[in-house]
Order: structure tokens, then sequence, then C-alpha cells
């Protein structure tokens, strides 16, 4: 292998391995990104990108009079601060890692429309994580950044696939159509579960498969799905009505069956390994859906049911990416 071979062999491998990096941080962001919203963090700094001011934290009896004056309506809380700021440390190092990707692709000659897709996404969704504390978690705002946390995923996770193809799975012919409806189908149930969660109706129905006792419980679509709630209030716990958040519910509910019977639809048509984790993954999904709501939406059900969805659609892309017309 002569000198330009081997630095061309080199910048290839720089390229697999800081996109198998981004697609690691990736999920491990998404994560973390549920986690925050869970534990109620999404406020633990009012100010972006800073937290009270300070880089990291305000530490000393001095630094939090100081943030308590600067910020009267935001007392300091080191737990949910460390948490906000921790999320904003890994979503930063992933911006970077993913604003590379452009410059190894050009210099290695590969083709440079997913890497470029991804450093713009990156860039929106730091926008979005900013938009996120100065407007106090509109719900809007917080369900775009969810979507785009799935999206810079989705796509890291799609591009990870055509560098190296030798991960791809082995599917049958004919199974693409049902892949993409199902994807479809994903995508409307994400954006439902980011809705609920950026609404806080998870538990407005406290019994599964009744609400409240009752099949058919009042519910309010319009105000449920109000696409331009007024920007100010601070919505941290919600503001909207309980047959409001029951209508979130109840349709999330409805989608979450959607899926599932589109997910084993899909199963059914895949073989081997890609069979058993399509269908085991939106199996356990959906047990952990019911385990939220029976069991009171514990911390660690919540954060796997958002890890859970991830997976979904990292199974599903795999077996898009694989399916024989997207072959090589």
């Amino acid at each position: 292998m002569n000198p330009t071979q081997e630095c061309s062999h080199s910048q290839q491998r720089a390229l697999n391995t800081i996109a198998t990096a981004a697609l690691g941080l990736s999920a491990l962001v998404v994560v973390l990104g549920a986690y925050t919203r869970l534990v109620d963090a999404g406020l633990g700094c009012p100010d972006w990108p800073g937290c009270y001011g300070y880089l990291t934290i305000p530490q000393s009896e001095s630094e939090i009079a100081q943030s308590e004056l600067a910020f009267p309506d935001a007392p300091v809380e080191p737990a949910k601060a460390w948490t906000e700021m921790v999320h904003r440390y890994f979503a930063s190092l992933l911006g970077l890692l993913i604003l590379a990707l452009p410059i190894l692709a050009w210099r290695t000659g590969t083709r440079m429309v997913l890497p470029c897709v991804l450093a713009v996404l990156v860039v929106v969704q730091g926008a979005m994580g900013a938009l996120t504390v100065t407007l106090k978690l509109w719900p809007q705002v917080v369900t775009a950044h969810l979507l785009g946390g799935f999206a810079t995923l989705a796509l890291l996770f799609h591009y990870t696939l055509t560098l190296r193809p030798e991960i791809r799975w082995r599917v049958p012919a004919g199974v693409s159509f049902a892949i993409h409806v199902t994807l479809a189908a994903l995508l409307l149930q994400v954006a439902l579960g980011g809705w609920v969660s950026s609404n806080y109706a998870a538990l407005a129905c406290p019994d599964f498969p009744l609400c409240h006792g009752v099949f058919i419980p009042d519910m309010d679509f319009r105000n449920g799905f109000n696409l331009f709630q007024g920007i100010g209030p601070n919505y941290l716990g919600g503001e909207m009505s309980s047959e409001a958040r029951i209508a979130i519910q109840i349709s999330h509910r409805v989608g979450a069956l959607v899926v599932l019977g589109l997910s084993l639809w899909v199963s059914w048509m895949l073989t081997g390994a890609a069979r058993w984790t399509v269908a085991g993954i939106v199996t356990i999904q959906f047990l952990l859906g019911i385990g939220n709501v029976l069991l009171d939406l514990p911390l660690a059900l919540a954060v796997m049911h958002n890890a859970g969805a991830a997976a979904l659609l990292l199974a599903l892309i795999a077996g898009r990416a694989s399916a024989p017309e997207q072959l090589p």
C-alpha cells in the first residue's frame, strides 16, 4: 500500500470511527434528554448556554445568592441544574463530532449529503435547546426538540449503515413497503409521545385499558392538540385541562396499538434475528407503556420507554437499509 492509499485508508477509518462514536453519543443524549424531562430539570438552568451565568453551576453560598437575585423566579436546585448541564455538555460534544463528519467525508471522497444534513440538523437542535429554556418549556418547542433528537439518531444510524454495509441484516424482498408504513406510524407516535411528555399528560388516565374507569372518558381534542399555545407562561407541569390531557393520552394509546400491529406485521415478514429483534422491542415497548400507567410513572420505566422508542426506530431503519432494493 503506497502512502496515498495509506492516508486515504486512515481517513476512512477516522470517518467510520467518528460516525460510530457520534451514533453512540446520540443515543446517550436521547436518553439524557428523556431523563432531564422526567425529573423536571428542563429549567434547572434558567438561561442558556450557561447556568445562572456560570459555565457549570453556582456552588458557593455567594454564587447561589447572586444567582437567585438575578433569577428570582428560579431558585437554585443543584441536582436539577447538574442534570441539565450534563445533558448540554454531552449534546455539545455530539455537535462537535457531527460537524466533523462533512470535513472527513469531503477528504475521503465519500458522499456528503447525509453529513451535511446532519450538520445543519445539529445546529438547529442547538437552537431548539436554547429555545426550550428561554421559552420556558413551550410544548411546541419541547416536542420539536425531541423529534430533532430522534431524527439525529436515525440519520446517524442510517449513515453508519452506509459506511459499514457488512453489519446490515439480510431481509427478504417485498418488506420495504411494510417497513415504510410502520416507520411513518412510529414517527407520528413519537411525536405524540413528545406531546404527552411536554404537556404532562402521561398520567392523565391512571388506569389501563380504561381511563378513569370508562372506555370513553370526557376528552377535549381541540385544546389537547392546540398547536398555538401562547408564549410566556412557564409550562413546567403543564397548562392544559384534565380533559385536554386525557385526549392526548388516549390518542397516544391508540397510536401505540397501531404501531404494535404494524411492527408485528413487519416482524412476521422478516426472518431470523431481524424478526425477533423487531417483535421483541415492540412488545417490550408496549408493556413498558402499560407499566408506566399502572405503576404511576416510575422514573426507570419512563426512561426505558423513551429508549425503547429509539430502539424500535433503529430496528426499523436497519430493516429498511437492509432490504434487497436498498443494498448496493
